[in-house]
């Protein structure tokens, strides 16, 4: 008997585990794919979204970005700069599940509530102090927040909308690593009140509970 329930408890943790994988990138079924944009080359072949290079034309600067150590320009009206380090820039992550990314914080600047549809974020911070969080779907919008200081670490789930917002006098610096090779970023304000074209104002007018004016005022502010 205590093997048969052995055996269906492993059954069951089977099955969670190939949802969980399913969940974010598929798996590599080999051990490099560098991307391509040339997709007409006889050396291009496609796999996972990306052309791949043939792996005998694969170099080592495929696998290399440089720059992290530069600073990002935070003279913008959030205040901040992502540098993201993905597939589109290092053709060698491609298949392979993860990116990275860093994020500079002018004093008071913040990382405005997004979204990354195909990836969760985990985020270090290496100055300063930072207010991040995230809120839960809808069946409980449940809000989780904490001030983090210099080597302080926190999770993003995928999918959540979530934000980071400098709380110090001075700049802050923060590095993440996503789930995905590409995870993706929507920005809710930009998307819902900068798209293109716009939605209509009494759309969102009606789910903002807000007045047709404020609405078309935000879209102004947010227009490309």
């Amino acid at each position: 008997m205590a093997k048969g329930v052995y055996f269906l408890a492993f059954v069951v943790l089977l099955s969670t585990a190939s949802s969980l994988v399913f969940a974010e990138d598929p798996s590599p079924l080999q051990d490099i794919c560098v991307a391509i944009d040339d997709h007409k080359s006889e050396t291009a072949v496609f796999v996972n979204g990306k052309f791949c290079k043939d792996l005998k034309y694969a170099e080592a600067k495929d696998f290399f970005f440089p720059g992290l150590q530069n600073p990002g320009n935070t003279d913008n009206r959030v205040g901040s700069n992502v540098t993201a380090v993905n597939v589109d820039q290092i053709p060698g992550l491609n298949t392979l599940g993860i990116s990275l990314a860093r994020i500079d914080f002018a004093p008071y600047g913040q990382n405005p509530p997004h979204t990354h549809p195909r990836g969760t974020e985990i985020l270090v911070v290496v100055e300063g102090s930072l207010l991040v969080g995230f809120v839960t779907s809808n069946t409980e919008n449940r809000l989780f927040t904490k001030v983090l200081n210099k080597g302080d670490v926190f999770v993003f789930p995928i999918g959540l909308i979530h934000f980071q917002f400098n709380v110090g006098h001075s700049n802050a610096l923060a590095f993440a690593a996503l789930s995905s090779q590409n995870a993706g970023v929507i920005t809710i304000a930009d998307a819902v009140f900068g798209s293109d074209p716009p939605i209509n104002p009494d759309v969102l007018a009606k789910a903002f509970q807000l007045d047709k004016n404020i609405i078309e005022e935000l879209q102004k502010k947010f227009e490309y």
